[in-house]
């Protein structure tokens, strides 16, 4: 990936997609969709912060990386879903970078069992919350004085076509999904006024490396379900949201939007 400048023409006019300046943390940034939004970010000029859990080797590959491509980025261990670890994540970051945090991305997850009503307890709804409701309000806290400060900010959630979907013996996850469309709304209405936009990017299914192996007949079969019929790659939603961190989307708040090839349509 080249590191440079982002602009596209718009109408005859050079809209600047540029992140230089900025901070950005990507919870789960080392891996996947995050390792591929960790990139992104800094090749449009953002210092990126990758928060990792466990996987410290992964972590310093992606930010070995990015620097050897030009950009800035920190590997930072932290379990975003204790409230005490995700404040000094947020901390050390700002620490490293010698500024506060301008874009929060949430993209951190967890296991996502599939199981039927029958097979479900509370404490498995619980786990999904912890990393879709509970994190991104533990970052969005801990970044939100300096981003009110600045008078300028970006949260980005990832969220999942699940929600529109429906999907079946998988109401655990789908549950936790739905509750992000609803707090990012909530959210976008609160802080509009302070500068901060607040979206959700739904990708669909993009096998990455907690994946495995998948079956052909499954992928096939998703593939003939997309519009586009081609399966959606994690470059797709990291696209996607360096624009929304962009000043480009400065007047895009509060919405959900789909980026999986047009299986799905807005919330």
């Amino acid at each position: 990936m080249f590191y440079a400048q982002v602009t596209t023409k718009v109408g005859g006019l050079l809209i600047n997609y540029q992140l230089t300046g900025k901070t950005a943390v990507v919870t789960g940034g080392s891996k996947g969709l995050g390792k591929a939004i960790s990139s992104t970010l800094a090749a449009s000029g953002a210092a990126v912060i990758i928060n990792y859990a466990n996987n410290s080797e992964a972590a310093a590959q992606t930010a070995q990386e990015i620097k050897k491509n030009g950009g800035l980025a920190f590997p930072i261990k932290g379990d975003v879903t204790d409230e005490p670890d995700a404040v000094r994540m947020i901390e050390e970051a700002e620490q490293a970078v010698g500024r506060t945090v301008d874009i929060l991305i949430n993209n951190a997850t967890g296991p996502q069992p599939e199981l039927s009503i029958e097979e479900s307890t509370w404490a498995d709804y619980e786990d999904q919350l912890r990393f879709f409701v509970k994190a991104p309000l533990l970052a969005a806290k801990a970044v939100l004085p300096g981003m009110k400060k600045n008078g300028w900010g970006r949260i980005i959630t990832i969220g999942s076509e699940v929600v529109q979907l429906g999907t079946p013996n998988f109401a655990n996850y789908v549950t936790a999904k739905s509750a992000q469309l609803g707090m990012t709304r909530s959210w976008a209405n609160e802080l509009g006024a302070a500068g901060i936009t607040v979206n959700l990017v739904n990708p669909g299914f993009i096998p990455v490396e907690r994946h495995g192996i998948v079956d052909s007949n499954v992928y096939h079969d998703y593939v003939n379900s997309v519009p586009l019929r081609k399966m959606g790659d994690p470059q797709d939603v990291a696209d996607t949201v360096a624009f929304l961190a962009s000043d480009g989307a400065q007047f895009i708040t509060g919405q959900s939007i789909s980026v999986n090839g047009g299986k799905t349509f807005g919330v």
